[in-house]
């Protein structure tokens, strides 16, 4: 209204002053005015998280929910608390293990049990708890083990942890090649020092990594759908390589040593552990033949090892079961064991296009994992099927993290957790993990063609000593010297945050089933704890929340992560 009104005050003004050609018979048209733009709506306001699914949410992208952790995801809001996880700078390893050198005893030195530590220390403490949760599931599909040649490279391994943590929410590729020219890697599946053919010599190339990289770290064994399912033909499943295609790409990883290995010392290798740096190749030892690779792709001859693992690592890459096979394994270590199809082939859709014409972007599935409705809801959807075994070392992290467990002197000394749980971080017996994605236990859950992976190490004797565990840890604090009580190395509980609700049952264990158990407690679960805390009425007050602590860090409702 305002422009039309100008308009016209202009029209009548220059009328008055004889100004123009118009007559009374041929006015000046007014001109429509342009209509207003439509009011910006206001925002649809996103829901405010509830404790319950905050906590849910921790219980799978942290190594336990904290109080203070509840509370800064409700604020952020689960999309947000991802993305800012994702931009934490990592806590690295090494650097920790370096402050502990030099509290060593004189002519001690750095091994496993000071690895564990650091591990612990960040798992419980670090800002980066998504980081930290990721590399720990890589580490679970990118196997190594001490259980090795190299279990005495302290350093070496642990800078390996630090690999996955820096790439774990980087390009699927780029964390391929870093695994692939690790030298504990290459220790580990014996690439590193493999050499090209000498019939006179019976030299053959190590086809160990060659075959591991395929069946275990990227494609499987038989050609997926995208929904993880396998493709069949004729009721047959195809199988994704043969031997002459593990052949191949043994001859593609042929010349790679200790980073700085000449011609002249390749066969030092033994004695120049280079664990810090990434292998170097030497052309020497590199077989240059033509090789063809996944999906007839043919690797040219004369070429360099270094343009040859280029080649191989990108033909691997772009095969079209990636995408499923390692976004249904990041799921299972994650959310839940059982995933749905469509569940499996939406991550899976991410990983082929981030929405950028990117493929394999981890940061991109990690946020799609869990922000998909199945990770959210399946609990209530699916109620049958959904969720998974908690494992027994994370199981332990999220006691000491939801009760600011410390130590007199400061530190997480906890050296041999795979004693209590068969497990512990990088200690595998083999390179098939603890246990296997696909372990379905004999009964009802095979029967009903589920499976429950963490169950593989859920035996009679470390359901015993993970219950041990729990009750030390619980009601005397946990020594890490077997069969004594070391005061400067217990590992205790604070139980401050409880002494608020001593007195009210109720509003008790509801702040235990927000902090441990996602809001999930059913109504029998709450009876029977609220009789076990009536029954110790009479107890001192740590006593009686120690024993209700452990009453529920050992039930099977815990321990099932819904």
């Amino acid at each position: 209204m305002i422009k039309a009104s100008a308009i016209i005050l202009s029209i009548a003004l220059s009328t008055a002053c004889g100004g123009g050609n118009t007559t009374a018979d041929s006015p000046t048209p007014i001109p429509t005015p342009e209509p207003l733009p439509d009011p910006i709506p206001d925002p649809i306001p996103i829901p405010e998280l509830t404790q319950s699914e905050a906590s849910r949410l921790l219980a799978q992208a942290s190594f336990g929910a904290t109080s203070a952790q509840i509370q800064q995801v409700i604020e952020l809001g689960r999309e947000q608390w991802i993305t800012q996880q994702i931009s934490l700078t990592p806590s690295l390893h090494v650097p920790h293990l370096q402050t502990l050198e030099p509290l060593l005893e004189e002519d001690e030195q750095l091994w496993r049990q000071h690895r564990m530590e650091t591990w612990f220390h960040h798992a419980i403490t670090a800002d980066d708890q998504l980081r930290q949760r990721v590399a720990f599931a890589l580490s679970e599909i990118f196997v190594i083990s001490e259980v090795s040649a190299f279990s005495d490279d302290t350093y070496g391994i642990t800078n390996y942890y630090d690999l996955l943590l820096e790439h774990a929410f980087d390009n699927y590729r780029d964390l391929l090649e870093h695994v692939t020219l690790s030298p504990v890697m290459g220790m580990y599946l014996s690439m590193l020092g493999n050499e090209k053919p000498n019939i006179e010599e019976n030299i053959r190339p190590d086809e160990n990594y060659a075959r591991e990289v395929m069946q275990l770290f990227s494609i499987g064994l038989v050609e997926l759908n995208l929904d993880g399912s396998p493709k069949l033909v004729n009721g047959n499943t195809i199988a994704t390589y043969d031997q002459d295609i593990i052949k191949a790409f043994a001859h593609i990883y042929t010349g790679w040593n200790f980073n700085g290995t000449t011609e002249d010392t390749w066969w030092q290798f033994h004695k120049n552990y280079q664990t810090l740096l990434s292998m170097t190749p030497v052309q020497a030892f590199h077989d240059t033949s033509e090789k063809q690779l996944l999906n007839n792709f043919i690797v040219p001859a004369n070429q360099t090892a270094e343009q040859d693992l280029e080649m191989a690592l990108d033909n691997i890459f772009q095969h079209e079961n990636v995408g499923p096979f390692i976004s249904k394994q990041l799921i299972q270590r994650l959310v839940t064991s059982n995933p749905t199809a469509d569940y499996v082939a939406r991550v899976a859709s991410i990983f082929n296009d981030n929405g950028e014409n990117i493929r394999g972007d981890l940061a991109a599935v990690v946020l799609a994992i869990l922000t998909d409705e199945e990770a959210t809801n399946g609990h209530i959807n699916n109620a049958q099927t959904f969720g998974k075994v908690r494992e027994p070392l994370i199981r332990a992290t999220h006691l000491w993290r939801a009760f600011d467990a410390t130590s007199p002197n400061g530190r997480y000394q906890f050296g041999w957790p795979d004693y209590f749980f068969a497990q512990a971080p990088l200690a595998a017996s083999h390179v098939f993990n603890f246990f296997s994605p696909s372990y379905s236990p004999p009964g009802e859950i095979s029967t009903l063609g589920l499976v429950a992976p963490e169950l593989e190490i859920t035996t009679e004797n470390y359901l015993t000593r993970t219950s041990n565990f729990f009750a030390y840890s619980t009601l005397w604090g946990h020594t890490n010297i077997e069969g004594q009580t070391e005061e400067e190395e217990r590992i205790l509980i604070k139980l401050d945050s409880l002494y608020p609700f001593l007195e009210d049952t109720d509003v008790l264990l509801d702040y235990l089933n927000i902090l441990l158990l996602g809001g999930s407690m059913s109504e029998n679960m709450r009876s029977i704890l609220a009789d076990a805390y009536q029954d110790t009425a009479d107890w001192e007050d740590d006593d009686k929340l120690s024993n209700l602590l452990f009453l529920i860090m050992v039930s099977p409702q815990y321990i099932v992560q819904k």
